[in-house]
């Protein structure tokens, strides 16, 4: 048979022997920490109880029309259960065995405040506490759910507070824990662990982590003078400790106004006043802190887990009174450390186009040729070959852009800026039409490739080839469209507004609006083809009853009939032309030619006349500026008027070639896919994954070994795990706002908002006038789109090229990232609607479905 009783340091103290917190205290004493001395009552003694008073049929009874998780149904329940304990009796040898054990309790140690605690032979003060089988747990703390007693003396009273903590592991707030645990009645024992009190000059908690921010890196400390149940109770505002872990230096002190304590008396404990000269004093000093602190890394250490412990100070001691594992600790704060020292980064150029943290394999095999690209293209322009003059990199699995600030590439920047602007604007335009070129004859003759046929490291090498020559082109966009129509826009905007414009005239954008590109040539071939349909008045019916995604469900499928097939050839024909214009630039997520169920949603809008009509918005557009012009022309002098129209007819040849630049980003992102799709099957075959998709979630590192082993007819390893962990992961850096600008200094915010923007006003740069109050819709992608209703405000962390099908019907824009010329800025000018730019928090503070006011004139979003 199992003792009833074992002692406190006993190897046969198990969780099923002794429960969670005497378990717990069994280590600690072993592990040569100081824990008061005491015994333990097994939870053999409870069983034996609960058989010889034949409580178990009646405690299941009792529960049986009453098992719940909420508290105020169980009362009666628990009340009941209780008094079968309060009326049995406890088997002879089990009381014969605690009055032992208790009888060889050594004297307690002294406390300053209370004195030395007076006994008789026989007589010690104890603590008599409950230790359940399922507290305690990394799983489940059950923090005070059961009881303990206080200042206990005597045999006769040490039994009466056993049987009270037996009874209380049928209160009502345990029975609802379990209940929400899972836990089932019968699967529960209550073991007793009886101790030395010691009465405390001072005692608290420490947390080896930081419970109010989870900064693993922190330790707190709370300390009150006397026993700890004030702090237990809330009665006393604690003093407040926060410890640097890794040097055990205060980070912080805070010390209250301490108004009373708790102490023993002679027949339990009370609460008493805080002694004046002690109320604002600190309860521990740096020493008795770091004293402290080593005690609790030392704890930390030997759960290998963070830790929530009791503790006390008596006669210059401390005493270690309980350590549990901390379950509800919260996520610590995301640090967005810079890699690179002295950098400046930011979430504009190259990353406006990854608005989500990266897939692994993007991250490990597109990012660094998008660095070596930008670098090529500094050396290039500018002679520039220090390494530093142009950094892409990941933090925490988002893009970000920048510069070292160092002297020398400071001074380099400076002395090519001038070279470099003439050879961008000279030849910009033709270094890029050559990229073009180059990067879509590339695309060509893969797309004329047996992918079947190739091996797995031949695949893998071709997606490097295809992405190297994606990033050269978007270095050829950044060197040439991009910063001419910024150049010739702002040149001719400052010349209009200093020279030219009067009060009451229109901004200098109006003359640039209505001009011909490539997002507006898709949009009117998508608005052709709506009224082809409207000329088809079957196909017409059909597809009005249709969701989107049901269209495109039938346009895979083999579905016959002349208008069907016409309607399949033509779509598929605006895929072709179009359906590589990205959501995002990481090859991971799908493109409208892999998902083009919200290119339907807006040809869906054109069928039923919700979206504005593209044809009639760019004459409006052309006819207003040119009436604009001539306006202007008439009252000008001659000089005036020759350099007025000589910058306007360079903005308005210019303004397309952003639009048309950025829109063919995406030309090789179809062929990547169908290759990593190829690469995939393999792959999933041979067991390495789940899913072709899988691949995505692996590091190019670990793509090109398994493509090795593929290759030389290997078995793969599975990878299927880690996959599994990287999406979790992925999901979660999802939910996160990034810093436009890193580091996150006080400085760098006066150049873009803060992710951390508070109040009822957003701010971000106006980018295209107006004012509206309208719905907000918050969208991550495309995965969104069908969300959006006609006169919503479009909420995004940024916009990319495949989003303008939606301008169409919203009333205004708002994004995290982007600037004044960004994408999202020019399509909205286009369509007339206002936009806010790099608010910084847009996706996280505005709510989906919320009214807010948005003001493209003062860069401003109100969220009341």
């Amino acid at each position: 048979m199992r003792p009833f009783i074992l002692k406190l340091s006993a190897l046969e103290a198990t969780l099923e022997t002794v429960g969670g917190k005497g378990m717990s205290l069994a280590r600690l004493t072993r592990a040569g920490l100081p824990v008061p001395d005491g015994f333990h009552i097994t939870t053999q003694a409870y069983r034996l109880f609960v058989s010889e008073n034949a409580l178990q049929p009646r405690i299941l009874q009792a529960l049986k029309e009453g098992y719940s998780s909420e508290l105020k149904a169980l009362e009666p329940v628990s009340q009941q259960i209780r008094n079968f304990f309060s009326d049995g009796r406890i088997p002879f040898e089990v009381a014969g065995a605690i009055m032992q054990a208790y009888a060889a309790m050594p004297q307690p140690r002294s406390s300053t405040l209370s004195g030395t605690p007076p006994a008789g032979k026989g007589e010690v003060s104890v603590a008599v506490r409950s230790s359940a089988t399922a507290e305690d747990l990394p799983e489940a703390s059950f923090a005070g759910q059961q009881d303990t007693y206080l200042n206990i003396r005597g045999g006769g009273a040490v039994l009466e507070a056993v049987k009270r903590c037996w009874a209380s592991l049928w209160t009502a707030r345990a029975i609802a824990y379990r209940a929400r645990q899972g836990i089932q009645p019968g699967e529960v024992a209550l073991a007793v662990v009886v101790q030395e009190l010691v009465f405390a000059d001072a005692a608290g908690v420490m947390f080896t982590a930081n419970p109010v921010t989870g900064r693993r890196d922190e330790l707190m400390i709370t300390a009150a003078w006397g026993l700890g149940e004030a702090i237990v109770s809330g009665a006393v505002t604690p003093d407040t400790i926060t410890v640097n872990k890794s040097n055990v230096r205060l980070v912080r002190r805070e010390t209250a106004s301490k108004l009373v304590m708790t102490v023993r008396t002679d027949t339990g404990t009370c609460e008493q006043p805080v002694p004046e000269r002690l109320k604002k004093a600190s309860v521990l000093n740096n020493a008795r802190v770091k004293e402290l602190v080593w005690l609790g890394l030392e704890i930390e250490k030997l759960y290998a887990a963070p830790m929530d412990i009791e503790w006390a100070l008596a006669g210059g001691r401390f005493a270690i009174l309980q350590a549990r594992p901390v379950t509800a600790l919260p996520e610590p704060p995301l640090e967005w450390p810079v890699p690179i020292a002295k950098a400046i980064l930011t979430r504009g150029s190259f990353a406006e186009f990854l608005p989500d943290p990266v897939s692994p394999l993007f991250g490990t095999l597109a990012v660094p040729l998008a660095g070596k690209a930008s670098l090529a293209m500094m050396s290039d322009i500018g002679g520039i070959n220090d390494p530093d003059s142009y950094i892409v990199l990941l933090v925490n699995d988002y893009v970000y852009v920048g510069l070292k600030m160092t002297f020398k590439v400071v001074l380099s920047m400076v002395i090519m800026s001038t070279i470099a602007t003439r050879k961008m604007l000279s030849l910009g335009k033709q270094r890029w039409a050559v990229a073009h070129e180059k990067y879509l004859t590339l695309v060509q003759d893969w797309q004329k490739r047996d992918l079947t046929g190739l091996t797995a490291l031949a695949l893998l090498a071709g997606v490097r080839e295809i992405f190297t020559d994606t990033a050269n082109y978007y270095a050829a966009v950044q060197s040439g469209p991009i910063p001419i129509a910024l150049t010739s826009e702002m040149t001719f905007s400052n010349i209009y507004n200093m020279f030219v414009k009067r009060k009451g005239e229109p901004i200098p954008a109006t003359f640039l609006l209505g001009a011909e590109n490539q997002a507006l040539r898709a949009e009117k071939a998508l608005f052709d083809l709506a009224m082809w349909i409207r000329e088809q008045p079957a196909l017409l019916e059909n597809l009005h009853k249709e969701p989107a995604g049901r269209i495109y469900q039938r346009l895979s499928g083999s579905e016959t009939g002349e208008a069907w097939g016409e309607f399949r050839t033509r779509f598929s024909a605006h895929l072709a032309l179009y359906g590589h214009t990205i959501y995002d630039l990481d090859f991971a997520k799908p493109i409208p030619a892999d998902d083009p169920v919200p290119m339907l949603e807006a040809l869906k809008a054109y069928l039923d006349g919700t979206a504005e009509n593209p044809y009639e918005r760019q004459a409006a557009a052309l006819e207003r500026r040119e009436q604009m012009t001539q306006a202007v022309v008439k009252r000008l002098d001659p000089l005036r008027r020759r350099v007025f129209r000589k910058q306007l007819k360079w903005a308005q040849e210019s303004a397309p070639l952003r639009e048309d630049g950025i829109a063919d980003i995406g030309l090789g992102q179809p062929q990547i896919r169908r290759m990593l799709a190829e690469l995939g099957r393999r792959l999933t075959g041979a067991g390495a994954m789940d899913s072709p998709d899988d691949i995505y979630w692996l590091k190019a590192g670990e793509v090109e070994n398994l493509a090795a082993t593929l290759d030389q007819g290997g078995k793969p390893s599975s990878h299927t795990a880690v996959v599994a962990e990287r999406k979790l992961h992925w999901q979660k850096m999802r939910k996160i706002v990034p810093p436009n600008v890193l580091p996150r200094n006080p400085l760098l915010a006066r150049f873009a908002p803060r992710e951390d923007q508070t109040g009822d006003t957003l701010k971000g740069s106006g980018a295209s006038a107006g004012r509206v109050r309208a719905r907000a819709c918050v969208m991550r992608g495309p995965e969104d789109f069908s969300r959006m209703q006609p006169g919503d405000v479009i909420v995004a962390v940024v916009t990319t090229p495949a989003w303008t099908p939606l301008f169409a019907r919203a009333a205004a824009v708002v994004t995290d990232i982007g600037g004044p010329l960004s994408h999202s800025s020019i399509v909205a000018r286009e369509y007339g609607i206002p936009a806010v730019l790099g608010t910084g928090a847009a996706t996280r503070r505005i709510q989906d479905g919320q009214m807010i006011t948005v003001d493209g004139n003062a860069g401003t979003v109100s969220l009341k």
